[in-house]
């Protein structure tokens, strides 16, 4: 199932962050196929796909922000998320529930993601902290209220391994909250000039999670 082409980008500039962030995850969760209509091959694609970019990145992706925040206060925030994510092997909850559901990444399934990924990574390496933060907490936010969607994907694929979800559904709340709030602290530290496009690794990451959810071919050069 391929996703369809992504409208122009609506002015954002003079909607408060949060609120614009919550409006984009609700135009995400809006664009999620009909569960009834989905194949056991495409539930188990966007299980596969979610994988395949989460199981590897989402770590590297908060050390990420949590290297390039100057904030202590952003920092203590990322730090305790980071704490949790190591602490409690999330990484392992995620492999248990793809496996469960008969959907581990192959080749295939890493090569649907390796553009949208490849940008992500790349975004990461500019080491902006106000950008990467906000970032993450789009991607937190997004995560939580796609997990019930995800829970189903799995369920309907004969699983009966929810940790993964049953975790991130509860815990994500706070993450997210707690992003926004470094968000601000990080941004009194490190203005924003005008005309910057704060939302970049927003962008982004929602390109990304298009492509996880409806999936997509490419010839990747060698």
């Amino acid at each position: 199932m391929l996703a369809t082409p992504l409208q122009p980008e609506a002015p954002m500039s003079e909607v408060p962050v949060q609120q614009s962030i919550n409006q984009l995850i609700d135009a995400l969760m809006a664009t999620l196929p009909n569960l009834k209509e989905l194949s056991s091959a495409e539930r188990r694609g966007t299980i596969a796909r979610y994988t395949s970019v989460l199981e590897g990145n989402f770590i590297y992706w908060m050390t990420a922000t949590f290297m390039a925040a100057k904030s202590e206060a952003a920092r203590c925030i990322i730090i305790d998320n980071l704490n949790e994510e190591i602490r409690d092997a999330h990484p392992h909850m995620m492999r248990k529930f793809a496996a469960a559901a008969h959907a581990y990444p192959d080749s295939s399934d890493a090569f649907a993601v390796h553009d949208d990924l490849t940008n992500m990574r790349l975004f990461m390496g500019k080491m902006n902290g106000v950008k990467s933060i906000l970032a993450m907490a789009f991607f937190e936010g997004f995560i939580q209220r796609f997990m019930p969607y995800l829970a189903t994907l799995a369920t309907e694929q004969g699983s009966t391994e929810l940790e993964y979800t049953d975790v991130h559904g509860v815990c994500d709340i706070e993450h997210t909250a707690g992003l926004f709030r470094a968000y601000e602290a990080e941004r009194a530290v490190s203005p924003i000039g005008p005309g910057v496009n704060i939302y970049e690794g927003v962008f982004l990451l929602r390109d990304l999670m298009r492509t996880v959810i409806f999936g997509r071919v490419y010839s990747i050069a060698v």
